[in-house]
């Protein structure tokens, strides 16, 4: 029935230039819709990484912690007492530190500079980290003295280290270079991948991480992880480890009751289940920073400027067609009828902005991904959402200028 009367398309194309510019206009909304989101989903995909590719079941984190960027230590004493809990298998210590990477100086490069990394330490004993190229043999290699794997998805300011790397290996050399004043040589490359918190990534032993950072204690580590033994049930070993932590115990009043046992504070310590220990990093960013809020803002921007556009699309044309309109009263045709030919136009508008609106993002994500290695991608949900919002988008304009077509009086006109 959408189009089953075709005078709707008839008079969107008898006006090509102001057809063009209408689908130029709703194009422009979607494609700031589609920025928009897109840095959004990016912001929180990239945020969640390490989380998502930790090898455990249940994490402790200090409660005095936010988020990655800001998580504080914890004694490492607190972790060894819930290994003898109901239900856990293993246990496991990360070391989480940002210190400074001098880029390494390569004849026709620029002049060597220094920028901030995420350095992970963990015991080389334990596959406690999932990622792409970290595998049994690496966590051997990163036993030797100063040595580090690199994330070769890290953002390009660290230097072209993955062609280097690659260049450098088959004449069985490696690279040398400094984090924090220490030298280290790169032993091998991961894949993770930036954030908006972390511009790159290195993983090495904890032995290693402490020559690195050498304030740090090795009793201060700064996520716990737990394995649970095969068949163990996660809530019944939840309640095991809250009671084989020092402290009271005290539930988020703001949490539902299925995320209370979930993600609960015991004295000091912060227990939380794989899920939760990605859902607090992901809620951090979308309601503690202003970044979530920015971008929905645009988000919401773009839609208004859309309705804005097709809206005078649509009113300029019931105008110019309003003699017309009011024939077809005057020959019986009822406001229900002339009502769905403006809301076909506008149907029309938006599947056809739609189209270059999504193809624009598309080669716009490909470009940003390759420029700062954020995981930006068009996804079938977004996709779909954006579509229903320039449709919605179009329909609203739609129903404001449908009231031109309800006050066409034939008798005024002629």
């Amino acid at each position: 029935m959408l189009f089953a009367i075709p005078l709707a398309w008839l008079q969107l194309k008898r006006e090509r230039m102001r057809l063009f510019i209408a689908i130029a206009g709703i194009g422009f909304a979607v494609f700031l819709m589609f920025v928009q989101l897109g840095f959004r989903d990016a912001l929180f995909n990239s945020a969640i990484r390490l989380h998502e590719n930790v090898n455990g079941d249940i994490m402790l984190i200090s409660t005095r912690s936010n988020s990655l960027i800001s998580i504080q230590s914890f004694p490492q004493r607190r972790l060894y007492g819930v290994l003898g809990a109901e239900g856990v298998d293993k246990i496991s210590p990360i070391y989480v530190g940002f210190g400074l990477w001098k880029n390494p100086f390569w004849e026709g490069l620029p002049k060597s500079q220094t920028r901030q990394i995420m350095v992970l330490g963990i015991d080389p004993n334990d596959d406690v980290i999932g990622v792409s190229g970290f595998d049994t043999n690496a966590r051997s290699l990163i036993r030797l003295e100063d040595q580090i794997f690199f994330d070769k998805k890290s953002r390009a300011e660290f230097g072209p280290i993955p062609a280097k790397f690659t260049e450098l290996e088959k004449k069985n050399e490696l690279i040398t270079t400094e984090i924090a004043d220490r030298k280290v040589t790169i032993a091998g490359l991961f894949e993770l991948g930036a954030s908006f918190g972390a511009d790159g990534n290195s993983i090495t032993s904890e032995a290693n991480f402490l020559r690195i950072f050498t304030s740090r204690d090795r009793g201060d580590i700064n996520i716990g992880v737990i394995k649970l033994k095969p068949g163990a049930d996660l809530y019944k070993t939840l309640e095991a480890v809250k009671k084989a932590l020092p402290g009271n115990y005290t539930v988020n009043p703001t949490l539902k009751p299925e995320e209370a046992r979930e993600d609960f504070v015991v004295g000091e310590m912060r227990v939380l289940s794989k899920k939760s220990f990605i859902e607090v990093e992901r809620k951090y960013w979308q309601n503690s920073t202003a970044i979530g809020f920015i971008f929905t803002l645009g988000t919401v921007i773009g839609f208004l400027v859309g309705i804005i556009i097709v809206y005078q699309i649509l009113y300029t044309d019931v105008t110019d067609h309003l003699a017309e309109y009011a024939t077809l009263k005057a020959m019986g045709y009822k406001n229900r009828y002339l009502l769905k030919i403006v809301f076909q136009e506008a149907m029309i508008l938006s599947i056809m902005g739609y189209i270059p609106g999504c193809i624009l993002a598309s080669f716009m994500y490909t470009g940003t991904r390759n420029a700062t290695a954020l995981p930006l991608a068009m996804t079938t949900e977004r996709s779909i959402l954006v579509l229903f919002l320039a449709i919605t988008m179009c329909l609203v304009s739609g129903a404001i200028a449908v009231r031109k077509v309800q006050d066409a009086d034939p008798a005024d006109i002629f």
